[in-house]
């Protein structure tokens, strides 16, 4: 966060700072904690909390922690690349996750990362780092790479060029790799990671369209690298993001 005193940031500003103090590590604060981590006094953090907690932004527990509440979900149901386009894929997930019984996961583009907004966990499937709402890099992914790919072209140049992030041995981090990573998704409809997050699992992945043909989010399964059959997943993932995209109102051309 910018180091802009407290009492020159609006009153936007600062109730979106309270809000901004919850993330996946820290789901649950104190009022100091708040504070804190809003870089707000705790007078100021106390007024704008209760402020949040009677209209249902936020709850408090038994033990006096304050954690993000349903008044927020309820309104991230209205948002067309949340829980509404959640909503249409879900049977396509469960049909992918039927088919496969490994992890399933749909994912939409916020700048130069993916966030994960459904995840289907696999019963004896590959361990993976996700979960709902986490954030990852785009070239680190199997959604994130196919999301990459049909972005602008202007956007991927500016991506492959900055600093591309190593998780395993295994992660492209050479510009050049990764262009060509890029156009073997678009020639072949899906992308694949292998051990780029992790050193024993790959993906395979396919883009979701909207109404208009653009790409608006990624399906993906998640499985052990050793023993993966791509050319049986990528047919699944196909048809999983196939389904999802007519659902969303999607037609492909005649002839596509």
């Amino acid at each position: 966060m910018a180091s802009v005193p407290a009492h020159a940031r609006s009153a936007p500003d600062r109730l979106l700072a309270v809000l901004g103090a919850f993330d996946l590590e820290h789901p649950a604060l104190s009022l100091t904690d708040i504070s804190r981590r809003a870089g707000l006094s705790l007078s100021t953090a106390h007024r704008l909390v209760a402020a949040l907690t009677e209209w249902g932004a936020l709850e408090r527990d038994d033990a006096g922690l304050y954690h993000v509440g349903l008044r927020l979900w309820e309104l991230a149901a209205l948002a067309p690349r949340g829980l509404a386009l959640r909503q249409v894929a879900l049977p396509y997930l469960e049909d992918l996750y039927e088919a496969t019984h490994e992890n399933v996961q749909l994912a939409v583009r916020d700048g130069p990362e993916v966030v994960y907004i459904e995840w289907l966990s696999g019963r004896s499937a590959v361990g993976v780092h996700i979960r709902v709402g986490a954030r990852w890099p785009l070239h680190a992914t199997g959604v994130g790479l196919a999301l990459l790919a049909h972005s602008d072209a202007d956007f991927q140049e500016g991506y492959c060029g900055g600093p591309l992030t190593a998780f395993t041995p295994y992660t492209v981090t050479d510009p050049a790799g990764l262009r060509r990573m890029l156009a073997e998704v678009r020639r072949t409809g899906v992308a694949v990671s292998s051990r780029q997050v992790t050193d024993d699992a790959l993906s395979v992945a396919a883009p979701v369209r909207g109404p208009g043909g653009a790409v608006v989010a990624a399906v993906s399964v998640v499985v052990p690298q050793a023993d993966a059959q791509i050319p049986v997943l990528a047919p699944a993932v196909r048809l999983a993001a196939w389904g999802i995209s007519r659902g969303l109102g999607w037609r492909p051309e005649k002839g596509a």
